[in-house]
């Protein structure tokens, strides 16, 4: 059974809870979708308990493309980054901005954001520019994360989108962690965690980022 996990943003508490049930399903390979731990309470934890796991697929979110290639016109996130700076060693950085952007497992397609982009996104409703983020891409189920919003739908040129959600900050209003599975058919799974630890650990990181982030996992939305 493969296990699919999104958008963690080093919350371990979720992390945490969601892989025991996994172990209790039987998952026994991963696909690992991107933005791992950074900028959060818990960056090195995450990435150690994610290397633990057997048989698991990485690819690159935006967050660690933002290791190398920092994003100068968003100041909310270069306020984060500052926060984050020195939290990883210098190799470790080298090892995730060096992730590919995409892989295929099974004849699926993973992605982080899109095919075309790791910032731009599907939503839940058909949009015009669906065909243009697809890129090319015909006939298949493309599996993305990014904006944290657990959901399936049809897409244009025979393709099937599903975004599996995000662990470790939900934004659908829902505050359990949000994943996947696929055993022939793909499964969305929901896992309650302590919320209030992870809030307090976002809080602990001060600023404004600390704050905006902990009230977002309190609420499952923005």
């Amino acid at each position: 059974m493969l296990g699919i996990l999104y958008d963690i943003h080093g919350n371990i508490p979720a992390l945490g809870r969601v892989l025991d049930e996994a172990a209790a399903l039987g998952v026994d390979r991963w696909l690992l979708g991107g933005d791992y731990g950074t900028p959060s309470p818990w960056p090195e934890e995450t990435i150690a308990r994610l290397r633990e796991l057997p048989d698991a697929t990485w690819i690159r979110g935006n967050g660690e493309r933002w290791l190398r290639e920092p994003p100068l016109d968003r100041p909310e996130v270069m306020e984060s980054y500052k926060i984050f700076a020195g939290s990883y060693p210098e190799e470790l950085v080298d090892w995730l901005y060096a992730l590919p952007a995409q892989a295929e497992l099974d004849g699926i397609l993973f992605v982080h954001g899109s095919p075309r982009s790791d910032v731009e996104g599907f939503h839940a409703d058909p949009q015009e520019d669906d065909e243009r983020l697809l890129d090319g891409v015909r006939d298949r189920t493309v599996v993305f994360g990014h904006s944290h919003l657990q959901f399936h739908r049809p897409g244009p040129n025979g393709t099937h989108l599903l975004n599996p959600g995000s662990v470790g900050m939900p934004l659908d209003g829902d505050v359990r962690s949000a994943w996947a599975t696929r055993d022939g058919d793909f499964e969305f799974r929901r896992t309650e965690y302590d919320v209030e630890k992870a809030a307090a650990g976002y809080r602990g990181l001060g600023g404004g980022f600390g704050e905006m982030a902990a009230k977002r996992i309190e609420r499952g939305s923005d």
